[in-house]
Protein backbone atom coordinates (compact mmCIF):
# COMPACT_ATOMS: atom_id res chain seq x y z
CA UNK A 1 0.00 0.00 0.00
CA UNK A 2 1.03 3.36 -0.91
CA UNK A 3 0.66 7.00 -0.10
CA UNK A 4 -0.83 9.12 -3.08
CA UNK A 5 1.75 10.61 -5.37
CA UNK A 6 -0.18 13.78 -5.08
CA UNK A 7 -0.19 14.09 -1.23
CA UNK A 8 3.32 12.69 -1.58
CA UNK A 9 4.75 15.30 -3.93
CA UNK A 10 2.77 18.46 -1.86
CA UNK A 11 4.02 17.18 1.59
CA UNK A 12 7.68 17.03 0.03
CA UNK A 13 6.98 20.82 -1.26
CA UNK A 14 5.77 21.70 1.53
CA UNK A 15 8.49 20.49 4.13
CA UNK A 16 10.86 21.65 1.42
CA UNK A 17 9.18 25.25 1.89
CA UNK A 18 9.26 25.15 6.01
CA UNK A 19 12.98 24.05 5.79
CA UNK A 20 13.72 27.06 3.52
CA UNK A 21 11.74 29.72 5.23
CA UNK A 22 13.39 28.37 8.71
CA UNK A 23 16.79 28.49 7.27
CA UNK A 24 16.10 32.12 5.75
CA UNK A 25 14.68 32.87 9.55
CA UNK A 26 17.97 31.92 10.62
CA UNK A 27 19.98 34.00 8.72
CA UNK A 28 18.11 36.85 9.16
CA UNK A 29 18.39 36.33 13.06
CA UNK A 30 22.25 36.24 12.91
CA UNK A 31 22.18 39.45 11.34
CA UNK A 32 20.18 40.68 13.79
CA UNK A 33 22.31 39.81 16.55
CA UNK A 34 25.19 41.71 14.15
CA UNK A 35 22.85 44.72 14.24
CA UNK A 36 22.08 44.65 18.32
CA UNK A 37 23.92 48.09 18.43
CA UNK A 38 22.51 49.77 16.10
CA UNK A 39 19.07 51.16 15.73
CA UNK A 40 16.07 48.64 15.56
CA UNK A 41 14.59 49.82 12.23
CA UNK A 42 16.63 47.45 10.31
CA UNK A 43 15.90 44.69 13.08
CA UNK A 44 12.45 45.10 12.13
CA UNK A 45 13.18 44.72 8.23
CA UNK A 46 15.16 41.91 8.83
CA UNK A 47 12.40 40.18 10.62
CA UNK A 48 9.74 41.25 8.22
CA UNK A 49 11.56 39.77 5.28
CA UNK A 50 11.91 36.97 7.07
CA UNK A 51 8.29 36.37 7.79
CA UNK A 52 7.36 37.04 4.15
CA UNK A 53 9.52 34.60 2.95
CA UNK A 54 7.07 32.19 4.39
CA UNK A 55 4.41 33.51 2.09
CA UNK A 56 6.84 33.91 -1.15
CA UNK A 57 8.21 30.03 -1.70
CA UNK A 58 12.03 29.81 -3.33
CA UNK A 59 10.13 27.20 -5.90
CA UNK A 60 8.68 30.25 -7.87
CA UNK A 61 12.25 32.13 -8.20
CA UNK A 62 14.05 29.02 -8.79
CA UNK A 63 11.52 27.84 -11.93
CA UNK A 64 11.72 31.56 -12.62
CA UNK A 65 15.42 31.02 -13.00
CA UNK A 66 14.78 28.04 -15.11
CA UNK A 67 12.39 29.34 -17.33
CA UNK A 68 15.59 31.44 -18.48
CA UNK A 69 17.76 28.81 -19.03
CA UNK A 70 19.01 27.82 -22.45
CA UNK A 71 19.88 24.16 -23.56
CA UNK A 72 23.57 23.46 -22.84
CA UNK A 73 24.28 27.11 -21.90
CA UNK A 74 25.09 26.48 -18.36
CA UNK A 75 26.01 23.81 -16.29
CA UNK A 76 26.26 22.91 -12.03
CA UNK A 77 28.94 21.05 -11.85
CA UNK A 78 27.65 17.04 -10.01
CA UNK A 79 29.18 17.39 -6.68
CA UNK A 80 27.86 21.16 -6.31
CA UNK A 81 24.12 20.17 -7.61
CA UNK A 82 24.00 17.30 -5.36
CA UNK A 83 25.12 19.87 -2.42
CA UNK A 84 22.33 22.29 -3.38
CA UNK A 85 19.58 19.88 -3.50
CA UNK A 86 20.47 18.43 0.20
CA UNK A 87 20.77 21.75 1.65
CA UNK A 88 17.86 23.21 -0.27
CA UNK A 89 15.24 20.50 -0.50
CA UNK A 90 16.26 17.91 2.01
CA UNK A 91 12.59 16.42 1.77
CA UNK A 92 11.75 14.54 -1.71
CA UNK A 93 8.88 13.20 -2.82
CA UNK A 94 8.82 9.11 -3.42
CA UNK A 95 5.76 6.37 -3.03
CA UNK A 96 5.83 5.84 0.47
CA UNK A 97 5.32 1.83 1.05
CA UNK A 98 3.55 0.98 4.07
CA UNK A 99 5.31 -2.07 5.87
CA UNK A 100 4.70 -5.35 5.68
CA UNK A 101 3.81 -5.51 9.30
CA UNK A 102 1.77 -2.15 9.59
CA UNK A 103 -0.70 -3.40 6.87
CA UNK A 104 -3.48 -4.41 8.51
CA UNK A 105 -7.11 -3.55 8.40
CA UNK A 106 -6.58 -0.39 11.14
CA UNK A 107 -3.58 0.31 9.46
CA UNK A 108 -4.71 0.49 5.57
CA UNK A 109 -7.86 2.51 7.07
CA UNK A 110 -4.88 5.00 8.83
CA UNK A 111 -3.16 5.01 5.33
CA UNK A 112 -5.83 5.83 2.97
CA UNK A 113 -7.37 8.46 5.18
CA UNK A 114 -3.60 10.17 6.09
CA UNK A 115 -4.30 12.61 3.12
CA UNK A 116 -7.59 14.02 3.79
CA UNK A 117 -6.75 13.94 7.90
CA UNK A 118 -3.51 16.19 7.93
CA UNK A 119 -5.19 18.53 4.91
CA UNK A 120 -8.49 19.00 7.37
CA UNK A 121 -6.22 19.32 10.86
CA UNK A 122 -4.52 22.17 8.62
CA UNK A 123 -7.54 24.18 7.53
CA UNK A 124 -8.92 23.41 10.66
CA UNK A 125 -5.78 25.55 12.18
CA UNK A 126 -6.10 27.80 9.50
CA UNK A 127 -10.08 28.69 9.91
CA UNK A 128 -8.97 28.63 13.78
CA UNK A 129 -6.85 31.39 13.76
CA UNK A 130 -8.42 33.63 11.15
CA UNK A 131 -11.73 33.59 13.60
CA UNK A 132 -9.82 34.06 16.77
CA UNK A 133 -8.66 37.64 14.37
CA UNK A 134 -11.93 38.45 13.30
CA UNK A 135 -13.39 38.03 16.38
CA UNK A 136 -10.66 40.31 18.16
CA UNK A 137 -11.12 42.94 14.93
CA UNK A 138 -15.40 42.78 15.20
CA UNK A 139 -14.79 43.83 18.75
CA UNK A 140 -13.20 46.54 18.23
CA UNK A 141 -15.02 47.39 15.07
CA UNK A 142 -17.88 47.77 17.33
CA UNK A 143 -16.50 49.82 19.70
CA UNK A 144 -15.68 52.40 17.07
CA UNK A 145 -19.64 52.03 15.77
CA UNK A 146 -21.89 55.65 16.00
CA UNK A 147 -18.33 57.69 16.84
CA UNK A 148 -17.87 60.48 14.89
CA UNK A 149 -14.26 62.34 14.20
CA UNK A 150 -13.38 65.18 16.26
CA UNK A 151 -13.14 68.61 14.76
CA UNK A 152 -11.66 70.54 17.50
CA UNK A 153 -9.98 70.03 21.40
CA UNK A 154 -6.42 70.12 22.54
CA UNK A 155 -6.00 66.51 21.15
CA UNK A 156 -6.48 67.48 17.62
CA UNK A 157 -4.54 70.47 18.05
CA UNK A 158 -1.58 68.78 19.09
CA UNK A 159 -2.12 65.98 16.27
CA UNK A 160 -2.22 69.07 13.90
CA UNK A 161 1.16 70.40 15.17
CA UNK A 162 2.70 67.24 15.18
CA UNK A 163 1.73 65.84 11.67
CA UNK A 164 4.33 67.60 9.29
CA UNK A 165 7.49 66.87 12.18
CA UNK A 166 6.79 62.77 11.37
CA UNK A 167 6.53 63.37 7.99
CA UNK A 168 2.44 62.36 7.30
CA UNK A 169 1.49 64.61 4.64
CA UNK A 170 -2.44 64.03 4.88
CA UNK A 171 -4.12 64.59 8.06
CA UNK A 172 -5.29 61.64 10.29
CA UNK A 173 -8.68 61.20 11.22
CA UNK A 174 -9.32 62.18 15.69
CA UNK A 175 -11.82 59.56 17.14
CA UNK A 176 -12.18 59.68 21.14
CA UNK A 177 -13.72 56.32 22.20
CA UNK A 178 -15.23 56.28 25.52
CA UNK A 179 -13.90 52.95 26.03
CA UNK A 180 -10.83 52.59 28.33
CA UNK A 181 -8.56 51.58 25.45
CA UNK A 182 -4.93 52.67 24.74
CA UNK A 183 -3.66 54.90 21.86
CA UNK A 184 -3.91 53.37 18.50
CA UNK A 185 -3.62 53.66 14.87
CA UNK A 186 -6.87 51.71 13.46
CA UNK A 187 -6.71 50.82 9.82
CA UNK A 188 -4.34 50.29 6.98
CA UNK A 189 -5.79 51.87 4.12
CA UNK A 190 -7.12 55.12 5.80
CA UNK A 191 -5.71 54.79 8.57
CA UNK A 192 -7.25 56.84 11.93
CA UNK A 193 -6.03 57.90 15.52
CA UNK A 194 -7.82 56.53 18.26
CA UNK A 195 -7.32 58.35 21.79
CA UNK A 196 -9.66 57.48 25.05
CA UNK A 197 -11.69 60.59 25.79
CA UNK A 198 -9.98 62.25 28.31
CA UNK A 199 -6.89 61.64 28.00
CA UNK A 200 -5.95 65.25 27.98
CA UNK A 201 -6.86 65.57 31.17
CA UNK A 202 -4.86 62.57 32.78
CA UNK A 203 -1.16 63.44 30.38
CA UNK A 204 0.79 66.50 30.66
CA UNK A 205 0.89 68.34 26.87
CA UNK A 206 4.44 67.17 26.68
CA UNK A 207 3.24 63.49 27.89
CA UNK A 208 0.71 63.37 25.11
CA UNK A 209 2.57 64.83 22.42
CA UNK A 210 5.52 62.09 22.61
CA UNK A 211 2.47 59.30 22.84
CA UNK A 212 0.86 60.82 19.81
CA UNK A 213 4.47 61.39 18.11
CA UNK A 214 4.67 57.56 18.65
CA UNK A 215 1.50 56.63 16.89
CA UNK A 216 2.29 58.75 14.17
CA UNK A 217 5.92 56.52 13.72
CA UNK A 218 3.64 53.45 13.01
CA UNK A 219 1.32 55.66 10.02
CA UNK A 220 4.78 56.58 8.39
CA UNK A 221 5.87 53.04 8.62
CA UNK A 222 2.79 51.79 7.60
CA UNK A 223 3.65 48.97 10.76
CA UNK A 224 -0.61 47.78 10.53
CA UNK A 225 0.33 46.75 6.62
CA UNK A 226 3.61 45.26 8.35
CA UNK A 227 1.60 43.24 11.05
CA UNK A 228 -1.56 42.07 9.05
CA UNK A 229 1.12 40.38 6.99
CA UNK A 230 2.73 38.87 9.79
CA UNK A 231 -0.92 37.93 10.88
CA UNK A 232 -1.87 35.70 7.72
CA UNK A 233 1.91 34.19 7.89
CA UNK A 234 0.98 33.12 11.34
CA UNK A 235 -2.60 31.96 10.30
CA UNK A 236 -1.58 29.80 7.05
CA UNK A 237 1.78 28.37 9.66
CA UNK A 238 0.31 28.08 12.84
CA UNK A 239 2.11 24.71 13.56
CA UNK A 240 5.38 26.16 13.37
CA UNK A 241 6.69 27.51 16.57
CA UNK A 242 9.02 29.85 15.12
CA UNK A 243 6.33 31.88 13.17
CA UNK A 244 4.93 32.87 16.62
CA UNK A 245 8.12 33.73 18.23
CA UNK A 246 9.09 35.97 14.92
CA UNK A 247 5.53 37.78 15.47
CA UNK A 248 7.17 38.68 19.33
CA UNK A 249 10.56 40.22 18.14
CA UNK A 250 8.10 41.84 14.97
CA UNK A 251 6.71 43.38 18.11
CA UNK A 252 9.39 44.30 19.87
CA UNK A 253 11.48 46.19 17.21
CA UNK A 254 8.68 47.66 15.91
CA UNK A 255 7.95 49.66 19.22
CA UNK A 256 11.80 50.11 20.01
CA UNK A 257 11.87 51.91 15.90
CA UNK A 258 9.26 54.26 17.29
CA UNK A 259 10.53 54.88 20.84
CA UNK A 260 14.33 56.22 18.82
CA UNK A 261 12.48 58.07 16.52
CA UNK A 262 10.25 60.25 19.26
CA UNK A 263 13.30 60.26 21.44
CA UNK A 264 15.54 61.39 18.20
CA UNK A 265 12.73 64.27 17.84
CA UNK A 266 13.25 66.18 21.15
CA UNK A 267 10.73 64.31 23.43
CA UNK A 268 12.36 64.21 27.08
CA UNK A 269 13.08 60.34 28.14
CA UNK A 270 11.42 60.86 31.43
CA UNK A 271 8.49 62.80 30.02
CA UNK A 272 8.14 59.93 27.08
CA UNK A 273 8.38 57.09 29.68
CA UNK A 274 5.68 58.77 32.04
CA UNK A 275 3.39 59.38 29.51
CA UNK A 276 3.30 55.29 28.71
CA UNK A 277 3.00 54.50 32.71
CA UNK A 278 0.17 56.60 32.99
CA UNK A 279 -1.68 54.73 29.95
CA UNK A 280 -0.14 51.32 31.24
CA UNK A 281 -1.89 52.73 34.49
CA UNK A 282 -5.32 53.98 32.99
CA UNK A 283 -6.42 52.19 29.36
CA UNK A 284 -6.49 48.63 28.13
CA UNK A 285 -3.87 46.97 25.80
CA UNK A 286 -5.29 47.21 21.75
CA UNK A 287 -6.55 43.85 21.15
CA UNK A 288 -4.69 43.38 17.81
CA UNK A 289 -1.55 43.79 16.67
CA UNK A 290 -2.52 45.17 13.41
CA UNK A 291 -3.60 48.49 15.52
CA UNK A 292 -0.69 49.79 16.37
CA UNK A 293 -0.64 50.99 20.22
CA UNK A 294 2.00 52.26 21.88
CA UNK A 295 2.09 49.88 25.17
CA UNK A 296 3.36 46.75 23.43
CA UNK A 297 6.59 44.44 23.80
CA UNK A 298 8.41 44.21 26.50
CA UNK A 299 7.36 47.18 28.64
CA UNK A 300 10.07 46.80 31.42
CA UNK A 301 12.86 46.55 29.06
CA UNK A 302 11.08 49.43 26.90
CA UNK A 303 11.47 51.95 29.69
CA UNK A 304 14.82 51.07 30.99
CA UNK A 305 15.61 52.01 27.41
CA UNK A 306 13.67 55.30 26.91
CA UNK A 307 15.25 56.39 30.49
CA UNK A 308 19.11 55.06 29.35
CA UNK A 309 18.35 56.72 25.84
CA UNK A 310 21.64 55.36 24.46
CA UNK A 311 21.74 56.77 21.00
CA UNK A 312 21.62 53.85 18.89
CA UNK A 313 24.48 53.88 16.36
CA UNK A 314 23.98 54.28 12.37
CA UNK A 315 24.64 51.62 10.58
CA UNK A 316 28.33 51.48 9.28
CA UNK A 317 29.14 51.35 5.41
CA UNK A 318 30.40 47.45 6.26
CA UNK A 319 26.98 45.98 7.57
CA UNK A 320 25.12 48.13 4.82
CA UNK A 321 26.75 45.99 2.23
CA UNK A 322 26.15 43.38 4.04
CA UNK A 323 22.43 44.01 4.19
CA UNK A 324 22.56 44.76 0.24
CA UNK A 325 24.69 41.86 -0.27
CA UNK A 326 22.35 39.04 1.96
CA UNK A 327 18.78 41.38 -0.17
CA UNK A 328 20.28 40.40 -3.11
CA UNK A 329 21.24 36.86 -2.61
CA UNK A 330 17.94 35.98 -1.50
CA UNK A 331 16.19 37.58 -3.90
CA UNK A 332 18.24 37.00 -6.96
CA UNK A 333 19.91 33.32 -5.73
CA UNK A 334 17.01 31.39 -6.43
CA UNK A 335 16.83 32.68 -9.77
CA UNK A 336 20.58 31.87 -10.41
CA UNK A 337 19.81 28.35 -9.23
CA UNK A 338 17.30 27.64 -11.26
CA UNK A 339 19.53 29.03 -13.97
CA UNK A 340 22.19 27.24 -13.44
CA UNK A 341 20.70 23.47 -11.91
CA UNK A 342 17.14 23.69 -13.58
CA UNK A 343 15.11 20.70 -11.22
CA UNK A 344 12.23 20.46 -13.42
CA UNK A 345 9.20 18.38 -13.20
CA UNK A 346 7.05 16.97 -16.22
CA UNK A 347 5.96 19.30 -18.17
CA UNK A 348 1.94 19.42 -18.63
CA UNK A 349 3.04 20.37 -21.76
CA UNK A 350 4.19 16.77 -22.67
CA UNK A 351 0.42 15.73 -21.47
CA UNK A 352 -1.11 17.65 -23.72
CA UNK A 353 1.17 17.31 -26.96
CA UNK A 354 0.11 13.24 -26.28
CA UNK A 355 -3.13 14.55 -26.27
CA UNK A 356 -3.44 15.72 -29.57
CA UNK A 357 -1.95 12.41 -31.31
CA UNK A 358 -4.71 10.00 -32.26
CA UNK A 359 -4.44 7.11 -30.10
CA UNK A 360 -5.95 4.31 -32.49
CA UNK A 361 -5.74 1.33 -29.78
CA UNK A 362 -3.69 0.29 -26.66
CA UNK A 363 -3.06 -2.91 -25.18
CA UNK A 364 -1.07 -3.81 -22.46
CA UNK A 365 -1.66 -6.68 -19.97
CA UNK A 366 0.19 -9.21 -18.50
CA UNK A 367 2.94 -10.96 -20.90
CA UNK A 368 2.00 -14.36 -22.25
CA UNK A 369 5.81 -15.02 -23.00
CA UNK A 370 6.32 -16.28 -19.12
CA UNK A 371 4.74 -18.98 -17.89
CA UNK A 372 2.27 -21.93 -18.60
CA UNK A 373 1.42 -19.82 -21.63
CA UNK A 374 5.09 -18.76 -22.86
CA UNK A 375 5.62 -19.40 -26.58
CA UNK A 376 8.90 -21.19 -27.29
CA UNK A 377 9.06 -19.63 -30.96
CA UNK A 378 9.30 -16.01 -29.09
CA UNK A 379 11.60 -14.24 -27.79
CA UNK A 380 11.65 -13.64 -24.05
CA UNK A 381 11.56 -10.14 -24.79
CA UNK A 382 11.17 -7.95 -27.70
CA UNK A 383 10.75 -4.60 -28.95
CA UNK A 384 9.46 -3.85 -32.20
CA UNK A 385 9.01 0.01 -33.60
CA UNK A 386 7.28 1.22 -36.73
CA UNK A 387 6.11 4.19 -37.85
CA UNK A 388 2.51 4.27 -36.50
CA UNK A 389 3.08 1.58 -33.98
CA UNK A 390 4.99 0.40 -31.01
CA UNK A 391 4.85 -3.28 -30.06
CA UNK A 392 7.12 -5.07 -26.98
CA UNK A 393 7.24 -8.57 -25.03
CA UNK A 394 7.78 -9.55 -21.74
CA UNK A 395 9.28 -6.47 -20.61
CA UNK A 396 8.96 -4.65 -17.38
CA UNK A 397 7.57 -1.07 -16.31
CA UNK A 398 11.05 0.35 -16.41
CA UNK A 399 11.53 -1.40 -20.47
CA UNK A 400 8.87 0.65 -21.33
CA UNK A 401 9.38 3.89 -19.60
CA UNK A 402 12.70 3.71 -21.29
CA UNK A 403 11.56 3.96 -24.67
CA UNK A 404 8.51 6.09 -24.06
CA UNK A 405 11.08 8.91 -22.86
CA UNK A 406 14.01 8.27 -23.94
CA UNK A 407 15.86 7.33 -21.17
CA UNK A 408 18.51 4.64 -19.96
CA UNK A 409 18.03 2.47 -16.52
CA UNK A 410 19.97 3.96 -14.53
CA UNK A 411 17.85 7.53 -15.01
CA UNK A 412 15.26 5.44 -13.86
CA UNK A 413 14.49 5.65 -10.12
CA UNK A 414 11.94 5.15 -7.43
CA UNK A 415 9.17 2.99 -7.50
CA UNK A 416 7.19 -0.44 -6.32
CA UNK A 417 9.00 -3.56 -5.81
CA UNK A 418 6.38 -4.85 -8.41
CA UNK A 419 8.08 -2.76 -11.52
CA UNK A 420 11.45 -4.98 -11.92
CA UNK A 421 9.79 -7.98 -11.50
CA UNK A 422 6.53 -8.25 -13.26
CA UNK A 423 6.44 -8.56 -17.06
CA UNK A 424 4.04 -7.49 -19.84
CA UNK A 425 3.22 -7.41 -23.25
CA UNK A 426 2.54 -3.94 -24.63
CA UNK A 427 0.87 -2.80 -28.22
CA UNK A 428 0.00 0.81 -29.08
CA UNK A 429 -1.08 2.07 -32.48
CA UNK A 430 -1.49 5.53 -33.47
CA UNK A 431 -2.17 7.55 -36.71
CA UNK A 432 0.55 10.03 -37.13
CA UNK A 433 0.21 13.56 -38.20
CA UNK A 434 0.14 14.21 -42.22
CA UNK A 435 3.49 14.72 -43.61
CA UNK A 436 5.33 13.39 -40.36
CA UNK A 437 9.35 12.08 -41.11
CA UNK A 438 10.42 9.79 -39.49
CA UNK A 439 12.55 11.23 -36.12
CA UNK A 440 9.21 13.17 -35.60
CA UNK A 441 7.39 10.62 -35.46
CA UNK A 442 9.53 8.47 -33.30
CA UNK A 443 8.79 11.66 -31.48
CA UNK A 444 4.77 11.18 -31.49
CA UNK A 445 5.12 7.74 -30.75
CA UNK A 446 6.88 8.74 -27.90
CA UNK A 447 4.25 10.77 -26.61
CA UNK A 448 1.91 8.18 -27.32
CA UNK A 449 3.33 5.92 -25.50
CA UNK A 450 3.67 8.09 -22.97
CA UNK A 451 -0.10 8.95 -22.55
CA UNK A 452 -0.76 4.70 -22.80
CA UNK A 453 1.72 4.24 -19.67
CA UNK A 454 -0.06 6.88 -17.50
CA UNK A 455 -3.21 5.54 -18.33
CA UNK A 456 -2.84 1.61 -17.97
CA UNK A 457 -0.18 1.72 -15.30
CA UNK A 458 -1.28 4.97 -13.69
CA UNK A 459 2.36 6.61 -14.06
CA UNK A 460 2.50 9.45 -12.04
CA UNK A 461 6.34 10.79 -12.16
CA UNK A 462 8.53 13.68 -11.97
CA UNK A 463 11.99 14.55 -12.92
CA UNK A 464 15.04 15.38 -11.44
CA UNK A 465 18.98 16.04 -11.76
CA UNK A 466 21.04 13.87 -10.13
CA UNK A 467 24.96 12.82 -10.74
CA UNK A 468 25.42 9.93 -13.17
CA UNK A 469 28.06 8.24 -14.82
CA UNK A 470 27.96 9.58 -18.25
CA UNK A 471 29.67 9.82 -21.69
CA UNK A 472 30.11 13.20 -23.10
CA UNK A 473 29.90 13.45 -26.37
CA UNK A 474 32.19 16.61 -28.06
CA UNK A 475 34.15 17.90 -31.54
CA UNK A 476 37.36 15.59 -32.15
CA UNK A 477 40.66 17.62 -32.48
CA UNK A 478 40.17 17.30 -36.40
CA UNK A 479 36.96 18.62 -36.51
CA UNK A 480 33.14 16.90 -36.84
CA UNK A 481 32.86 15.12 -39.99
CA UNK A 482 29.63 15.39 -39.96
CA UNK A 483 27.79 17.05 -43.28
CA UNK A 484 25.45 19.37 -42.98
CA UNK A 485 22.09 19.01 -45.14
CA UNK A 486 21.73 20.50 -48.60
CA UNK A 487 19.69 23.81 -48.94
CA UNK A 488 16.98 23.30 -51.57
CA UNK A 489 13.62 21.89 -49.88
CA UNK A 490 12.75 21.03 -46.64
CA UNK A 491 13.83 17.21 -46.78
CA UNK A 492 12.09 15.03 -44.16
CA UNK A 493 14.28 13.86 -40.90
CA UNK A 494 15.16 10.11 -41.80
CA UNK A 495 17.37 7.62 -39.76
CA UNK A 496 17.63 3.59 -41.42
CA UNK A 497 18.97 1.79 -38.63
CA UNK A 498 20.12 -1.74 -39.13
CA UNK A 499 22.43 -4.52 -37.33
CA UNK A 500 26.17 -2.54 -37.27
CA UNK A 501 24.94 0.09 -39.86
CA UNK A 502 22.96 3.75 -39.49
CA UNK A 503 22.20 6.14 -42.16
CA UNK A 504 20.66 9.77 -40.98
CA UNK A 505 19.40 11.87 -43.19
CA UNK A 506 18.62 15.56 -42.26
CA UNK A 507 19.72 14.08 -38.45
CA UNK A 508 20.29 16.25 -35.49
CA UNK A 509 22.79 16.05 -33.30
CA UNK A 510 20.56 15.32 -30.18
CA UNK A 511 18.67 12.60 -32.25
CA UNK A 512 22.06 11.08 -33.02
CA UNK A 513 22.80 11.14 -29.36
CA UNK A 514 20.02 9.20 -28.33
CA UNK A 515 20.43 6.44 -30.73
CA UNK A 516 24.16 5.93 -29.44
CA UNK A 517 23.28 6.04 -25.82
CA UNK A 518 20.83 3.47 -26.58
CA UNK A 519 23.76 1.15 -27.65
CA UNK A 520 25.57 2.32 -24.87
CA UNK A 521 22.89 1.83 -22.45
CA UNK A 522 24.44 5.04 -20.48
CA UNK A 523 23.50 8.78 -20.92
CA UNK A 524 24.91 10.31 -23.44
CA UNK A 525 25.63 14.83 -22.22
CA UNK A 526 25.57 16.55 -25.96
CA UNK A 527 28.95 19.03 -25.81
CA UNK A 528 29.35 19.25 -29.00
CA UNK A 529 27.29 22.71 -29.65
CA UNK A 530 26.28 21.50 -33.16
CA UNK A 531 23.18 22.62 -34.42
CA UNK A 532 21.77 21.84 -37.95
CA UNK A 533 20.95 18.88 -39.43
CA UNK A 534 23.54 16.49 -40.85
CA UNK A 535 23.14 13.49 -43.36
CA UNK A 536 26.07 10.33 -42.17
CA UNK A 537 26.64 7.02 -43.18
CA UNK A 538 27.84 5.19 -39.82
CA UNK A 539 28.91 1.93 -39.32
CA UNK A 540 30.51 -0.49 -36.48
CA UNK A 541 32.20 -3.34 -36.06
CA UNK A 542 30.56 -5.23 -33.03
CA UNK A 543 32.13 -7.85 -31.42
CA UNK A 544 30.88 -11.16 -29.43
CA UNK A 545 30.07 -8.84 -26.54
CA UNK A 546 27.40 -5.78 -26.98
CA UNK A 547 28.13 -2.31 -27.02
CA UNK A 548 26.81 -1.67 -23.46
CA UNK A 549 29.96 -4.29 -22.01
CA UNK A 550 32.35 -3.31 -24.51
CA UNK A 551 32.00 -0.01 -25.63
CA UNK A 552 35.59 0.76 -27.45
CA UNK A 553 34.02 -0.22 -31.09
CA UNK A 554 30.92 2.30 -30.96
CA UNK A 555 34.16 5.02 -29.52
CA UNK A 556 36.68 4.40 -32.23
CA UNK A 557 33.68 4.41 -35.16
CA UNK A 558 32.41 7.46 -33.50
CA UNK A 559 36.13 8.98 -33.99
CA UNK A 560 37.26 8.00 -36.99
CA UNK A 561 33.60 8.31 -39.36
CA UNK A 562 32.14 11.09 -37.41
CA UNK A 563 34.80 13.32 -36.26
CA UNK A 564 33.34 13.21 -33.01
CA UNK A 565 35.49 11.73 -29.27
CA UNK A 566 32.85 10.32 -26.11
CA UNK A 567 34.66 10.67 -23.19
CA UNK A 568 33.33 8.71 -19.76
CA UNK A 569 32.29 11.55 -17.09
CA UNK A 570 30.05 12.24 -14.31
CA UNK A 571 27.61 14.85 -14.79
CA UNK A 572 24.45 15.84 -13.31
CA UNK A 573 21.54 14.88 -15.67
CA UNK A 574 17.76 14.76 -15.59
CA UNK A 575 16.24 11.18 -13.68
CA UNK A 576 13.10 10.07 -13.93
CA UNK A 577 11.70 9.56 -10.49
CA UNK A 578 8.31 7.20 -10.11
CA UNK A 579 6.20 8.33 -7.32
CA UNK A 580 3.03 6.04 -8.41
CA UNK A 581 2.57 3.27 -10.14
CA UNK A 582 -0.46 0.10 -10.20
CA UNK A 583 0.31 -3.04 -11.65
CA UNK A 584 -2.13 -4.15 -14.88
CA UNK A 585 -4.19 -7.23 -14.27
CA UNK A 586 -5.81 -8.92 -16.70
CA UNK A 587 -7.01 -7.69 -20.19
CA UNK A 588 -6.51 -3.83 -20.48
CA UNK A 589 -7.07 -2.79 -24.37
CA UNK A 590 -8.84 0.58 -25.34
CA UNK A 591 -9.96 1.50 -29.13
CA UNK A 592 -10.39 4.46 -30.53
CA UNK A 593 -9.13 7.96 -29.83
CA UNK A 594 -6.96 9.17 -26.42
Amino acid sequence: MSIPAGFSLFASQLANHLWQSTLFAAAAGLLALTLKKNGARPRFWLWLAASAKFLLPFALLVAAGARLQTSGSFRTPAQTAVVIDQLTEPFAANNTQVPEVTRSLSGRRVMTALPLILPAIWLAGIVAVLWHWCLRWRRMVLSLRGLAPSHQGRELELLRSLEPRAGISRPLRLILSPAAIEPGIVGIVNPLLLLPAGIADRLTDAQLAAVIHHELCHVRRRDNLAAALHMLVEAFFWFHPLVWWMGARLLDERERACDEEVLALGSEPQIYAEGILKICEFYLETPLACAAGVTGSNLKQRIEEIMIHRTARKLETGKKLLLALMATAALFGPVVLGLLHPASTLAQSQNSSAAAIHIDSISIHPSKLVGDDARPDQPNSHVFYKPDSFTAGNVTLPELIRNAYGVQESQISGGPDWIKTSHFDAEVKFTPAPGTGHIEGMVELRSALQAALADRFNLQLHRERRPLAVYELTIGPEGSKLKETQAGGAKPSLMQHTPGHLVGTAVNADMLVQVMQWHLGTPIVNKTGLKGAYDFTFSVERGAAPLSEDPAPLLKAVSDQLGLELKPATDTVEVLVIDHAEPVTGANEMSGSK
